[in-house]
């Protein structure tokens, strides 16, 4: 299990390293290359698929990624369906959303507007104190993230031990 969450953080930094120089990553890259891997560590129930529609990574709120995510998803995939980017100013329109980063002034209002819903929410520590299922922070200068593993469960998510070993917290 330790092997494949060094795995897991490996392929995080090789994709963040560009082939011709190792330039300085930014923590919204690194944040951006984890949202598409969370989801091979991540099961959804059944009834959350519908046919073989694609992945949606949504941004709920404000958008501080700009192209980078999309960048991300290029030619990533996850149990054979490509990823799609959807950027939503509100909570309308997430149902299909399989992963929803939220961020802005509203944050725990959608939040709460997801809950209970199979969609594994990510927030960031840098934009406000909300916290979704998992929650990105800085620890040693380092992106990490915490799993609020209780809230998974309740929103019928099931998430891998694997990703649960790289977390600095877990909560439930």
């Amino acid at each position: 299990m330790r092997r494949r969450a060094l795995i897991f953080v490996s392929a995080i930094g090789a994709a963040m390293l560009s082939s011709s120089a190792q330039a300085e990553v930014t923590d919204l890259e690194v944040k951006a290359a984890f949202l598409p891997r969370f989801a091979r560590y991540v099961t959804w129930p059944a009834a959350a698929w519908r046919g073989d529609q694609p992945v949606s990574l949504c941004v709920i709120g404000d958008d501080p990624f700009g192209n980078l995510l999309n960048q991300s998803i290029a030619g990533q995939q996850v149990d054979g369906r490509n990823f799609v980017v959807k950027r939503l100013s509100s909570a309308a329109g997430a149902s299909d959303c399989a992963i929803a980063f939220v961020d802005g002034s509203r944050t725990d209002e959608i939040l709460q507007s997801l809950a209970h819903q199979p969609v594994l929410t990510v927030t960031d520590s840098r934009f406000g104190s909300e916290r979704g299922i998992i929650h990105f922070v800085i620890v040693g200068g380092r992106v990490r993230f915490s799993i609020n593993n209780r809230q998974a469960r309740e929103d019928g998510l099931t998430i891998s031990s694997r990703l649960l070993a790289l977390a600095v917290g877990v909560s439930g």
